[in-house]
């Protein structure tokens, strides 16, 4: 943040001919790798360097200010764009350091895609993640559906009722089964879907019964199978269609990359379907030919 500030400053002062400030950018880049290049850090000095920054940073906005408050300097929507949210990161890593909290509501942790939210996910790997979360609805012939898209985090059991509702507007009915992870297996939810009558699928909630039936067993069993295929849609889409290389910086165009991606991954299934059918009908009276009323399989698909 400070380097941008720096930066814009330096252009005022190129187009304008303005003296440049004393920005003290030298002494300010010596504090960040005192801190930075610390094995050990401990909570004092790195609010101690916070502090510092923020100083650096307070002292190039006075700056600013008067540099913009003059009739001569105009900036273009961009620039002001950016300021702005330059600004707003400057005022919640100042209300952190003040209040001594580590949390910001609507927190920005990028200045050039400042719709971007953490997101924590608790893996081992990456604890916190940074990018859309989705949740994706496959039904029975394959084809896949965004049924929520957001850079906040957001709890994903509030999206089993859209998905459901949004189901029944397609066909008209309700599905007969819902093959769905253990986080949509809250009391809310088996409620709705027991008043639907619809079976979610999953272990119930509570303990286990001593004497659990075998065919409750095999169902689950078998909807354990079946929910891998939403699964499967996640790695096709990001191994197959680009879901897992989005390259564009703006939160429309990334929208629209992710949406494009599911769509390319739908056509590809219909594609499937369509050469299924096509073959099948091209190839059945080579299938199975009568002979004496007995059908011998001739071509294998």
């Amino acid at each position: 943040m400070r380097e941008k500030l720096e930066g814009f400053i330096d252009q005022i002062c190129h187009d304008y001919g303005f003296k440049k400030p004393r920005m003290y950018r030298k002494n300010a880049r010596k504090d960040y790798l005192a801190l930075a290049k610390c094995k050990k850090r401990p909570a004092k000095k790195i609010r101690k360097a916070i502090g510092k920054q923020l100083r650096y940073v307070r002292r190039n906005f006075g700056y600013l200010n008067d540099f913009l408050e003059k009739d001569e300097v105009e900036i273009s929507d961009k620039e002001t764009a950016m300021l702005d949210v330059l600004k707003t990161v400057y005022g919640q890593q100042l209300y952190m350091y003040e209040n001594k909290t580590h949390s910001v509501e609507n927190r920005i942790v990028s200045i050039s895609q400042p719709y971007i939210r953490p997101i924590v996910r608790g893996k081992a790997k990456a604890p916190v993640e940074f990018g859309a979360k989705l949740d994706l609805s496959v039904d029975e012939n394959g084809m896949a559906r965004i049924e929520k898209l957001s850079f906040d985090a957001y709890n994903e059991a509030e999206v089993l009722k859209i998905a459901v509702e949004n189901y029944k507007e397609r066909t008209g009915h309700y599905p007969e089964r819902i093959m769905a992870d253990q986080i949509y297996r809250n009391r809310e939810n088996m409620r709705f879907c027991k008043e639907k009558g619809i079976r979610l699928s999953g272990k119930k909630l509570g303990r286990p019964k001593k004497n659990e039936v075998a065919a409750d067993k095999k169902t689950e069993y078998q909807d354990n199978t079946d929910r891998i295929e939403v699964e499967r849609k996640f790695s096709l889409a990001k191994r197959k269609f680009g879901l897992g290389l989005v390259l564009t910086k703006r939160e429309d165009t990334t929208k629209s990359s992710i949406y494009l991606s599911i769509i390319a991954m739908n056509l590809d299934r219909l594609a499937t379907i369509f050469l299924y059918f096509f073959i099948s009908a091209l190839f059945w009276p080579l299938l199975h030919l009568k002979n004496d009323g007995v059908f011998y399989r001739k071509i294998s698909v």
